[in-house]
């Protein structure tokens, strides 16, 4: 076993982080939602081709998806990166007031600008590190579209892009610093199309099937089903047809898409059993028919022990994020647009009471830090089903800050912003080489996944014929 040097890793990624943090700034002004990230995966291209990196894109069939590998033999360590933007959060960066730069328009809202390049540092520096080592191993960056809402990454897990990988690190920005407990709520988001026959509302109401009575009936139905279902699964719905804008026909077809949230992948497939038989009612209620098509679904996430205690262990050694005066000065600005309860919910999550004043995160939460709900959903959650996983949640922003909000994309080109970002690229490189350095850790999280999986295999919430809704590149 090779002693770590934890101040050799991080030097390599400091030697690199102004690149990373520009790549980061690039994908914050071209904001692509869910399988529109060309312009995203184009940036990301370019900074593996010019570390040097192996190169495979459109992986999974997904346009904006790459995959970069360096080294050779060994275990294979994934960094997991993503680039995606959200709709309508269109914000001015370093601007402590709503103001967007365009009416409607994308904003990285959950901090993927950031996610993304400091994922692709950190295998970077792992990289580095392992051309001076001389060490076998392998550093693989997988470089992921549409975790909001698209599921990439659980179309890759059911599909084996991860089925060779000894253990897979990642990170998401947030209000505070800590190793990320093991759950999350898994999810399927499925459309239901109702097909009726159109009709002459005055005239001749009775000839007409109406399939947005249909989608209406659906939703009363899933809204009696709440009161009998677990206190930690949610039930959300959007239409996307409502059968056109006039009154006066009757709407001969409608699609509402229903998102089913549920604590297990288990749990989740008896509440969409129940959903189904919901919408059968419907149709048979209002005498039309019902097709339903998966759309994206996710699992819960997974921990493993002997990983968060590896990924603790390293984030001790190099503390907090080492944030300064004018960072707290707009830190302070953006907190002034909160809430007591956002701010609450911050220190709650990271396992302590309420400070009297503490605009950025100082500390590192401990391990044992006691978990709440409120958890929602990734498909981080499909990686941990199929490999070892650990992520890390470092401070970014302003306690108390909501992510999908504009102050999340106000923040997000800040100097604080920059500094979590590296800060997390350290603690996953760190993370890597002493999974690399510690065979034995490896092992023990190998068989603490093993053990589980043969207790309750992975079913994918996917069903195997769906492909991803990817996005043909606009000419």
């Amino acid at each position: 076993m090779v002693i770590q040097n934890e101040e050799n890793i991080w030097k390599l990624v400091d030697a690199k982080k102004e690149a990373f943090i520009q790549l980061a700034d690039r994908v914050f002004d071209t904001p692509e939602t869910l399988y529109n990230e060309f312009s995203s995966v184009e940036e990301h291209v370019a900074a593996l081709e010019a570390e040097g990196f192996r190169i495979t894109e459109n992986i999974c069939g997904m346009p904006t998806a790459v995959m970069g590998e360096a080294g050779d033999e060994g275990p294979v360590i994934a960094i997991l990166g993503e680039f995606d933007a959200l709709p309508g959060l269109s914000q001015e960066p370093g601007v402590a007031e709503h103001s967007p730069i365009a009416e409607g328009g994308n904003g990285h809202g959950c901090g993927h600008n950031l996610l993304g390049s400091a994922a692709l540092l950190a295998a970077t520096a792992v990289k580095d590190w392992l051309a001076e080592t001389g060490i076998k191993a392998r550093v693989r960056y997988y470089g992921c579209p549409a975790e909001e809402g698209g599921a990439a990454k659980a179309y890759m897990a059911r599909d084996g892009l991860f089925d060779d990988v000894s253990a897979a690190i990642s990170w998401h920005p947030s209000t505070f610093n800590a190793v990320q407990h093991g759950h999350s709520l898994a999810n399927s988001r499925i459309d239901f199309t109702f097909t009726g026959k159109a009709a002459h509302a005055a005239a001749a109401p009775h000839l007409g099937r109406s399939a947005l009575d249909a989608c209406e009936l659906m939703n009363v139905g899933v809204n009696y089903m709440r009161e009998h279902m677990p206190d930690a699964a949610r039930i959300h719905y959007a239409y996307l047809d409502v059968g056109g804008a006039a009154p006066n026909v009757v709407q001969a077809t409608a699609t509402v898409r229903q998102l089913i949230r549920a604590s297990d992948n288990a749990t989740l497939r008896e509440l969409i059993a129940r959903v189904h038989d919901i919408a059968k009612g419907a149709s048979l209620m209002t005498g039309t028919t019902v097709e339903a098509k998966v759309y994206s679904g996710v699992s819960n996430l997974v921990g493993n022990a002997p990983l968060e205690q590896a990924m603790q262990a390293e984030f001790d050694k190099l503390g907090p994020v080492p944030f300064d005066k004018e960072d707290t000065i707009f830190a302070e600005e953006i907190r002034e647009t909160l809430t007591a309860e956002d701010i609450a919910a911050s220190f709650q999550r990271a396992g302590r009471d309420t400070p009297p004043d503490l605009p950025l995160c100082d500390f590192v939460a401990p391990l044992d830090r006691p978990s709440i709900g409120g958890e929602g959903s990734t498909d981080v959650g499909d990686v941990s089903w199929v490999t070892p996983t650990v992520q890390a949640r470092v401070a970014t922003c302003a306690v108390g800050t909501p992510f999908h909000t504009w102050q999340t994309v106000a923040q997000g080109k800040a100097p604080a912003a920059h500094k979590g970002m590296i800060h997390a690229a350290k603690v996953m490189a760190a993370t890597a080489t002493h999974l690399i350095n510690s065979p034995e850790t490896l092992q023990a999280a190998r068989d603490v996944h093993d053990q589980r999986q043969s207790a309750t295999p992975y079913i994918c919430p996917i069903p195997k014929d769906a492909n991803p809704p990817v996005i043909e590149k606009p000419a």
